[in-house]
């Protein structure tokens, strides 16, 4: 057999494995530049947070978002007709007991008035030291509450017995409805509603499904209740509200009988 024609045996194998690898490489590179562009066209999917909003029933509860608890054991906030008596143990000029207006404010000697609904005792402290250091050299002052309100939350809408009753220790949505008589068997207790009071004449407004909760024995997402706050049980779907609306626009939903 001629020489020539040993050496191109020879050399086929390698040769092809050559081509194979060549081949290959062009393969990866092809499908390398597919997926880059599949992935360039793919929209991006963004995670969903369990808790968006303050809403926790009917779709969104369904879709995970769950709503946002209240801290427990949070201190009293001052409101309108507190009443309040300030020392100053090293000024005692400046002693003296105040009452808080309806509009928030507390008229005080020697300074400017200052609005204080909504603020816990050591903010108020805070506050009136500042105010008072206009006129007064690092102030001591000392704040007592001699009369408040007692803490209340109110029940509405497709309950046994709607009204007023007394806040007392933590308190959350299931065991509101419970001290109100229950639920009727009209009530939509998939979307109770939370309204509690923030500054500006405006209220928050949460959903709280407690149809999911009691179907699941699971009261972890309950919702504590802080005192002021307004509870309705609806009739009918309230699918889309607010979670901030006007203060006046609460007597649209219902208007509880108060005892």
């Amino acid at each position: 057999m001629p020489e020539k024609l040993i050496m191109r045996e020879k050399e086929a194998p390698v040769l092809h494995k050559k081509i194979a690898r060549a081949s290959f490489l062009v393969y990866l590179t092809i499908m390398g530049a597919v997926v880059a562009r599949a992935q360039e066209a793919a929209p991006a999917i963004h995670p969903v947070p369990r808790a968006i909003t303050a809403s926790g029933g009917g779709d969104e509860a369904e879709r995970g978002q769950t709503p946002v608890l209240q801290h427990r054991k949070s201190r009293y906030q001052l409101h309108s007709s507190d009443v309040l008596e300030l020392s100053f143990p090293f000024t005692p000029e400046f002693n003296q007991a105040v009452t808080i207006q309806p509009d928030g404010y507390i008229t005080l000697r020697g300074v400017e008035s200052i609005k204080v609904d909504g603020k816990t005792i050591p903010e108020l402290v805070d506050l009136l030291r500042s105010t008072y250091a206009k006129i007064l050299h690092d102030p001591v002052i000392n704040v007592e509450l001699k009369d408040f309100e007692k803490p209340y939350f109110i029940v509405g809408g497709e309950v046994g017995h709607p009204g007023k009753f007394d806040l007392r220790g933590d308190t959350s949505v299931a065991q509101a409805v419970a001290i109100a008589g229950g639920l009727n068997a009209s009530a939509k207790h998939s979307q109770i509603l939370v309204f509690h009071r923030v500054p500006d004449g405006w209220m928050q407004v949460k959903k709280v499904n407690l149809k999911k909760m009691l179907k699941e024995a699971n009261l972890e997402e309950d919702a504590q209740l802080q005192a002021g706050d307004f509870l309705f049980v609806p009739k009918n779907t309230f699918s889309k509200i607010e979670r901030f609306i006007p203060t006046s626009s609460v007597g649209m939903y219902t208007n509880p009988v108060l005892h």
